[in-house]
Order: C-alpha cells, then sequence, then structure tokens
C-alpha cells in the first residue's frame, strides 16, 4: 500500500459538480492499493495516520496527531500511486489491486478511523475526481505499508 498524506489547511473532492467530502484542518489521504496488499493493512494505516505527530504544539514542533490537533481526515482513492514508470514513458498500472478487489477495501477504510475521529470523509472509488488541498506547510509524506 502507498499512501501520500498532506498536512492540509483545507481540502474537499467534487465529483461530477458535487463536493462529496470536504475537511477543514487536518489530513489529505491518498490511497493506493497493491497487489500484494493485505486487508490487515487498513488498520495498521489508520492507526498509523491517527499517532502521526505532524502537527503543531504550543511551541511550534511538530509533536500533535490529528486527534491532538482537533483535525479531521479526507481519504482519496489514488491507484496511480502504484504506478510503474521505469519502463518508459507511459505509466503501468500492473502493480495496482484490482478495482473490484480496491474498492471494498476503500469504501470500508473509514470505518477504521472512525471510532476514534469523528469527522472522515472520503471520495469516491473508480470516479473521475476534482481534489483540492491547501497543503499546509507544505507538509507532504509517502508511506508504504507491506
Amino acid at each position: 500500500m502507498i499512501v501520500l498524506v498532506q498536512r492540509c489547511l483545507h481540502s474537499s473532492v467534487e465529483v461530477e459538480g458535487d463536493v462529496i467530502g470536504e475537511i477543514g484542518p487536518g489530513l489529505a489521504v491518498f490511497v493506493g492499493y497493491e497487489t500484494a496488499d493485505a486487508a490487515s493493512l487498513d488498520a495498521k494505516l489508520a492507526s498509523k495516520l491517527l499517532a502521526l505527530r505532524i502537527f503543531a504544539d504550543d511551541a511550534g514542533k511538530m509533536n500533535r496527531n490529528v486527534i491532538e490537533a482537533g483535525g479531521n481526515v479526507l481519504l482519496i482513492p489514488n491507484f496511480t500511486l502504484a504506478a510503474d514508470t521505469s519502463g518508459g514513458n507511459r505509466p503501468s498500472f500492473t502493480g495496482a489491486l484490482a478495482p473490484d478487489l480496491a474498492r471494498p477495501r476503500f469504501e470500508t477504510l473509514a470505518s477504521h478511523f472512525r471510532p476514534t475521529l469523528g469527522n472522515v470523509q472520503s471520495g469516491r472509488f473508480g470516479a473521475d475526481m476534482k481534489v483540492d488541498v491547501l497543503n499546509d506547510g507544505p507538509i507532504s509524506l509517502l508511506l508504504r505499508f507491506a
């Protein structure tokens, strides 16, 4: 699993002109499933993101997690994170988990966050999404789970 996490001041996802997910300060999380990913990685991802200390404390140091910062999470499916660009100029997506396997995993991913974090929004798997992220910092982290 490849995950791009951006600390944001605001983030939203629009599909066919309608905003389907929107948060204020928090984490914009782009999720790319790979063929070898076990379903147990979803809980691991949620645990890691809820504990990740990338929000400033009173001294300005990154010592707070999204819960302590009063933030939210916006989950965005993004199979292109699994792209292989080593063979030429056209990316190959053969390493991405098949849509029929990735869709149910993404659609239940938010349930791993909800017991701890109230506002979890998400994009729509397989949709042509317009994503707006006002990155804060900028803080962008690329996480790999195996």
